[in-house]
């Protein structure tokens, strides 16, 4: 981001001013605009005209909660030269963007069933895209931009409301432009919204909603300037929920009969939870809890009073309304929810979250926390309770991966043929040293030899792959969950079916190992793996010539490492190898074979995840 010398983009914003602080500036501009943009806000905006000016792609902009998107939106209403449509996906997003758009240009259009306002026709419409779905005829004036709020929930699906909608627009308009915001461009299961991110590295290369990702602004920078609310986040105190014994699906949700399975074992931590967090509360304004089911829910409401209220995705509009006025207005203290109020929810004052649920998914961690970063008048800190042990830290970056275990942390890995800084799931010792990682590919964009006069393509990605499998046949390095090789379109043996033929003919053993052992015994190396029954299996390795060093490198360094794609120290003799043991990592399994007199290895496995899984 560029840096100017005024003062509203390097001092926080006045606290009176903090009622507004969320979406508006800190101070008044000219009179065509009574709203000056804070300096990342007018960032955004020109990042967007640059990129439209030059490209007819889609494009993302990332915004944490609380930055202001909705006076992105309407400055970019302002200057548009065609007629614009917001979409977004619920009532209040819509009365909010079109009230910003209504402080710096002339009033905008609103169709929203839910606010019983239907009007499709003017400079700029905001509408509710489950309302414009059904009936798409009405918007037939022509757009030249439409703008998606909270554009993460976009499918890709042709026959979604959102895909419906667009495939109409771009039949009026050809030359439609499109841009979405939100404050998380991944989700779980479906991988990022956009294909290239302006930083130099690869989204979603599938079929993502969005091309580019022209803009993105983390949340440290607004905290460090006064322009979100400081959060304190502790796990829980009293008592905490152990939700290890359960797995995610991909797109990061647990299942609720599982759930509710465990904290019926858990009983009492609940009513701990609850008794802390109403001690905390007594000294603060506004109180969100994040349920994990709606059984959890009305469990704790048994442990409120009429302070609290309860909204679920079955809690009928008005009721739920009537329950969110009466919060803003600090008619009640408490909200539990269960997965509703995560977008879309506006009430500053909120300095008190309760996390009681768990989630795999670092953006949904994120929102749920996002929703007390706002300013407020008095408002010092927001206080934020994991009592579910989801091990995030606040300021985590998007890795791309669901999180691999509960140690592991995103880590910063060089690619060594492009240099590309990767972010990838790790581990790290007490001095923040990598031990670990799981990157499996580069996710650096290079420039690309395909260039022609009919082809146009300036960057692809780079093809390294820090974990592969080579084809048989072309020897290319594939990923190593492929069916298919890349490069030649053979078919890739399934592990599990090699392994079912080769264990159905005799003098082969399928070594499933549970520990690895390296030790010194004279001038070489030993390592000795264990399975569950303490059977074991051994290699050996001399380091006398450079040749026997090579050979211990080839075997065994390069596939047992803990961080393939990085330099690893010369190993001139065994003690340098036991110096540097947690560079190192186990097989899941080992084929053997029968020779006459001793096992021979065939293979090692390493990420594997078929069938014959160990089972402890």
């Amino acid at each position: 981001m560029t840096q100017s010398s005024t003062q509203s983009e390097t001092q926080p914003m006045p606290q009176a001013a903090a009622e507004n602080a969320a979406d508006t500036a800190p101070s008044m501009a000219a009179a065509t605009n009574p709203i000056q943009l804070r300096n990342y806000q007018q960032d955004a905006v020109d990042a967007t005209i640059n990129h439209f000016k030059r490209s007819k792609d889609s494009a993302v902009l990332v915004l944490p909660t609380g930055a202001g998107k909705s006076i992105v939106i309407a400055e970019l209403a302002r200057i548009a030269k065609g007629n614009v449509l917001v979409l977004t996906h619920v009532k209040e997003l819509v009365e909010q963007n079109a009230q910003k758009v209504g402080l710096l240009t002339e009033s905008a259009s609103i169709y929203s069933a839910g606010l019983k306002q239907k009007k499709a026709q003017g400079k700029t419409v905001v509408a509710s895209i489950q309302s414009a779905a059904r009936a798409v005829e009405r918007f037939s004036q022509g757009f030249s931009l439409v703008i998606i709020d909270e554009c993460h929930r976009v499918s890709t699906e042709k026959t979604s409301q959102y895909q419906q909608l667009l495939s109409q627009l771009i039949k009026q308009n050809p030359k439609l432009k499109l841009l979405g915001l939100t404050a998380t461009p991944y989700r779980l299961g479906s991988g990022y919204v956009y294909r290239h991110h302006y930083h130099g590295k690869v989204g979603n290369t599938d079929n993502p909603v969005f091309e580019n990702c022209i803009f993105d602004l983390p949340m440290r920078p607004l905290i460090k300037q006064g322009y979100l609310t400081e959060p304190k986040i502790f796990d829980g105190l009293s008592a905490q929920y152990d939700f290890n014994a359960l797995s995610p699906s991909d797109t990061g949700e647990y299942p609720q009969a599982e759930v509710d399975a465990l904290l019926k074992h858990q009983g009492r931590a609940t009513k701990a939870i609850i008794k802390q967090v109403k001690q905390v509360a007594e000294l603060r304004r506004g109180v969100l809890i994040f349920a994990a089911t709606v059984r959890h829910a009305q469990e704790i409401m048994t442990y409120l009073d009429d302070s609290a209220a309860l909204i679920t995705a079955t809690t009928p509009h008005l009721e739920r309304d009537d329950i969110i006025s009466r919060f803003k207005t600090e008619s009640l203290r408490y909200i539990v929810n269960v997965a509703v109020l995560t977008t879309g929810f506006d009430a500053p004052h909120v300095d008190l979250i309760a996390i009681l649920r768990p989630t795999a998914s670092i953006s949904l961690f994120q929102q749920m926390i996002g929703r007390g970063l706002r300013l407020a008048p008095n408002k010092t800190d927001c206080l934020v309770i994991d009592y579910a042990a989801n091990g995030y830290d606040l300021y985590y970056p998007e890795v791309g991966q669901a999180k691999p275990n509960s140690r592991a942390v995103p880590v910063q890995v060089h690619c060594p043929v492009c240099s590309f800084a990767n972010t990838f799931w790790g581990l790290v010792d007490n001095d923040g040293d990598l031990v670990e990682h799981y990157g499996r590919r580069c996710q650096g964009l290079v420039d690309s030899e395909l260039q022609s006069s009919t082809v146009n393509i300036k960057e692809v990605q780079c093809d390294f792959r820090f974990r592969s499998k080579a084809c048989p046949d072309c020897g290319s390095d594939n990923d190593i969950a492929a069916r298919i090789c890349l490069q030649c379109d053979s078919t890739l043996i399934d592990p599990d079916k090699r392994l079912k033929q080769v264990l159905n003919a005799q003098h082969h053993h399928l070594f499933k190992c549970q520990e690895m052992l390296l030790t010194q015994d004279g001038n070489k190396l030993v390592v000795q793996y264990l399975d569950v029954e303490g059977n074991d299996f051994k290699q050996q390795f001399y380091f006398d010539t450079p040749g026997q060093r090579r050979a211990f490198f080839a075997v065994f360094a390069m596939s047992h490492t803990r961080t393939p794609g990085m330099a690893h120290p010369k190993y001139h003799k065994v003690e340098d190898v036991l110096k540097d043991l947690k560079r190192f990592r186990k097989p899941d399994m080992l084929l053997l074979k029968k020779n006459k007199k001793f096992w021979q290895l065939q293979e090692a496995f390493f990420d594997y995840q078929g069938r014959y899984q160990l089972s402890y």
